[in-house]
């Protein structure tokens, strides 16, 4: 009698719980939204409710063969440039250079008769800026289009300029600054400035050193080269392994050096709950769970330790997934990891997180039956109590009364 009676009362304390809408809270519930609205936007499926078409991947030897980390753009195939000689720097708009003459005895146009009390049969001019028609001014030679030519063709058409005047005459131009070949680098570099480029040749990482080095942890900067309206990103620590990707700059180019902070969600039955930074390191499926906390023995579902991230078509087509279901380039995947097979804590291990995954770790069923049995229990102890909390009401009105 009494376990039917039990039975009855969880009967009607479940309908209750369901049906009922005078229970406190501290707004409307879900039932009271959807039964309102004018109009609702809502996906067919229940397992898709948000629309979005996903794909379920168990984490096993054969899935890791093909997990690919994050890899950046090539500064090599976005603009050449690792073999050969480093670019020419012909003369530019705001160069400063010096004109030397020099002339093979005295008594010519610029050495006068007396030029054995001279260190040597030649004129310096002054400095001088070429201006911004792109020209320099010699002196009986006029004005000589510089900007845009190698030094040596300058040269010559100044002798060339000079021959009926001078005594062979010999010019020599030197840089004394080329404000026309440098390299804006920009970013988390300690000392950001304007590099100037010389003949030699430099390259990508040389100019970063020159603006003092990376002021941010290598694994977490990216070196983006902007080049007459294009550009492309790597990874530090990717050039700095891969020699042809360290190519030579050329005037004009910015250097920009950003650090791009990693970090990742954990959600559910973990030790904890949050946003978490990769920091320094690479981190694995099996790191990032043990930094949020690991499982909680209490709460976890070992076998469902859900991973999601976007990935490529090509990924999944190499697993033999039919991707033809799925618009767009990028699909959304959801890596599961079985952790009551001992063999899954050596392939979490293997597992790289890339930037920006999420990590949920879901409930056990236990878990979920625990809270309706709480809830269960609550609406128990509130039947039992309902005749003393009348009986001490009443006792205090007849107190108030005259």
């Amino acid at each position: 009698m009494k376990i039917k009676t039990a039975s009855t009362f969880v009967l009607v304390a479940t309908s209750f719980l369901s049906g009922c809408t005078a229970l406190p809270n501290s707004g409307p519930d879900s039932r009271q939204v959807e039964a309102q609205a004018t109009a609702k936007v809502t996906s067919a499926k229940k397992a898709q409710a948000v629309g979005i078409d996903y794909a379920l991947v168990d984490i096993s030897k054969s899935v890791l063969a093909y997990v690919e980390d994050t890899k950046a753009t090539s500064l090599k195939g976005g603009f050449g440039g690792g073999r050969g000689g480093a670019p020419s720097l012909p003369l530019g708009v705001g160069d400063v250079v010096q004109v030397s003459v020099f002339e093979s005895q005295s008594g010519g146009l610029f050495i006068p008769n007396d030029a054995g009390s001279r260190p040597g049969n030649y004129v310096s001019l002054p400095n001088q800026t070429i201006d911004r028609e792109g020209t320099i001014s010699v002196p009986y030679a006029g004005r000589i289009p510089a900007a845009g030519r190698p030094v040596e063709d300058v040269q010559r058409q100044v002798e060339d300029a000079l021959a009926n005047r001078a005594i062979e005459p010999q010019v020599l131009i030197t840089k004394v600054s080329s404000r026309s070949a440098q390299v804006a680098v920009l970013g988390d570099v300690r000392s950001p400035a304007k590099i100037e480029l010389t003949e030699a040749g430099e390259r990508v990482l040389d100019v970063v050193s020159e603006a003092g080095g990376l002021s941010s942890p290598g694994i977490e900067t990216y070196i983006t080269l902007q080049r007459r309206g294009k550009s492309a990103t790597v990874l530090y620590d990717y050039l700095v392994a891969t020699p042809s990707e360290n190519i030579y700059v050329a005037p004009g180019d910015t250097i920009l050096v950003d650090r791009e902070r990693r970090t990742y969600l954990a959600f559910g039955a973990s030790g904890l709950n949050g946003r978490f930074d990769f920091e320094e390191s690479k981190l694995t499926l099996g790191e990032a769970l043990g930094k949020a906390g690991g499982l909680l023995d209490s709460r976890a579902n070992p076998a469902q330790v859900m991973l999601y991230r976007t990935v490529k078509k090509d990924f999944l087509a190499k697993l033999g997934v039919d991707t033809s279901r799925f618009s767009g380039e990028m699909v959304p995947v959801i890596f599961r990891a079985n952790m009551r097979d001992p063999s899954a804590l050596f392939a979490v291990q293997k597992f790289p997180m890339q930037d920006k995954d999420t990590i949920y770790v879901s409930n056990s069923d236990s878990v979920e039956t625990l809270k309706f049995l709480n809830i269960l229990n609550s609406v128990t102890s509130t039947v039992a109590g309902v005749p003393s909390d009348a009986i001490a009401t009443r006792d205090a009105v007849r107190e108030l009364a005259p």
